[in-house]
């Protein structure tokens, strides 16, 4: 048996995970801080005397434009991850979103210099947009292809958690300088604050990052000469569609949870079931501490029991928990926290996701099936998800829970064909070894 692939994680592991988990939650935290201040923004950022409807409009279609520029800036970054190097792209996707970020604290409003002020920030927010797309996958390819194989469900669950703390953070953030600085003082500069925050903390990951080594798989195969020869991206649309559609529909789910459970939950909390502001993000926090707890949880899981079993538990559970929860605001709000925790709990099935794609494709071109495959899924569902929900929600206030239902559904069928392909490998295996 390979003793490095069952080995305990040690030292350098731990600070491989805890510097790529650490980036990646205050890079998150850079590509969100902008929805937190999205009201803020919009009065400084266009015209006064336009609608408030349309001034919204406009205002959150800056903040999608980061979602449209992710599969650009995630596949290209991920083309140049596979031939050049995990560490360079590791590296040059954390600048990318910081020098932006710092930017956008720093630019001019419309007063100032007009119609400019609202494009620069739009260019900012792509710019934002293309980091994140190479971050997310490019963590989780940097982190598996470092710790033990007996271990990468753990670590990119532990990763998965830190990536999530940056909503929190950025959540946290928001509610200290809302607190503490007037409406006046947040005009006038209070939202600045949080994108120079950012900024400095994110070319502080980067020098941190200088510490990290270029991942065994990746030296290895520049050894053996195996790297791509073709264009990644093209060798996986002509050999694993197998893996960019199991990629996609895992990226559904995962787009479908954190969106519906964590996003847009407490909105819902307080238009549906008139539950005050200040209790529904409170709830919220100790919701996503729960999703972070969860996710640590499900790798752990995932190592022990294989990615199959652990998905298609995890699918039922979160079935459950987001029912109950979506269910009982109505009839127990006092019981809101308890509901809320142990359906941000259930969320945590996806720390599961990032194992089986990074299992989903060969080494070579690994970094590009990933990205292509989660940056094109979230940029599609990740936006229609919103729409989707509020549209059904003309039909019934139990919309939320049946989107989230029908995901759950979606993840426990793609567990039972993980399960399937594995059952398959073992009899082959099998047969090989009596034939023998």
């Amino acid at each position: 048996m390979d003793t490095h692939a069952t080995r305990r994680l040690n030292g350098q592991d731990y600070k491989t995970l805890s510097l790529a988990a650490l980036g990646g939650a205050l890079e998150f935290y850079d590509f969100i801080i902008f929805v937190f201040f999205a009201a803020v923004i919009g009065e400084l950022f266009f015209p006064p005397d336009i609608p408030e409807w349309l001034r919204q409009v406009q205002t959150f279609a800056i903040f999608a434009a980061g979602y449209l520029a992710r599969p650009l800036g995630g596949i290209i970054m991920a083309h140049f991850g596979d031939k050049v190097g995990r560490k360079k792209m590791f590296s040059l996707s954390i600048l990318l979103m910081a020098l932006p970020t710092l930017a956008m604290g720093a630019l001019p409003t419309y007063a100032s210099i007009g119609i400019a002020a609202p494009l620069l920030m739009l260019l900012m927010r792509v710019l934002q947009g293309a980091a994140i797309g190479g971050e997310v996958p490019g963590a989780w390819v940097f982190v598996a292809e470092h710790v033990p194989e007996k271990r990468i469900g753990f670590a990119c669950g532990t990763l998965t958690a830190g990536l999530t703390a940056g909503i929190l953070l950025g959540s946290l953030v928001a509610t200290v300088l809302n607190t503490t600085l007037s409406p006046a003082a947040m005009r006038d500069h209070g939202w600045r604050i949080p994108f120079f925050l950012g900024g400095v903390f994110g070319l502080l990951a980067m020098y941190l990052r200088r510490w990290l080594h270029e991942t065994p798989v990746f030296q290895q195969m520049q050894q053996r000469k195996a790297l791509a020869e073709k264009m990644p991206l093209q060798t996986i649309f002509a050999s694993h569609k197998r893996g960019i559609v199991i990629s996609m529909l895992l990226t559904w789910l995962l787009s479908a949870c954190i969106v519906v459970v964590i996003l847009m939950a407490p909105t819902l909390m307080q238009k549906q079931h008139g539950i005050p502001a200040a209790l529904s993000l409170q709830a919220n926090s100790f919701a996503t501490i729960m999703l972070l707890l969860g996710c640590v949880i499900a790798g752990w899981l995932v190592d022990r029991f294989g990615a199959a079993r652990s998905l298609m538990v995890g699918s039922i559970l979160l079935a459950i928990g987001s029912w109950n929860f979506f269910h009982q605001l109505s009839s127990t709000p006092e019981m809101l926290f308890v509901w809320y925790g142990l359906a941000g709990l259930s969320v945590g099935v996806v720390g599961v996701v990032p194992l089986v794609m990074v299992r989903a494709f060969p080494a070579a071109v690994r970094f590009t099936g990933i990205s292509f495959s989660y940056n094109v899924a979230y940029a599609i569902f990740g936006g229609l998800t919103p729409i989707s929900v509020t549209l059904m929600m003309s039909l019934t206030p139990m919309a939320p829970a049946w989107y989230v239902l029908a995901l759950a559904i979606i993840g426990f069928m793609v567990g039972i064909w993980l399960w399937r392909d594995s059952r398959q490998q073992y009899a082959q295996l099998d047969m090989s070894l009596h034939s023998s």
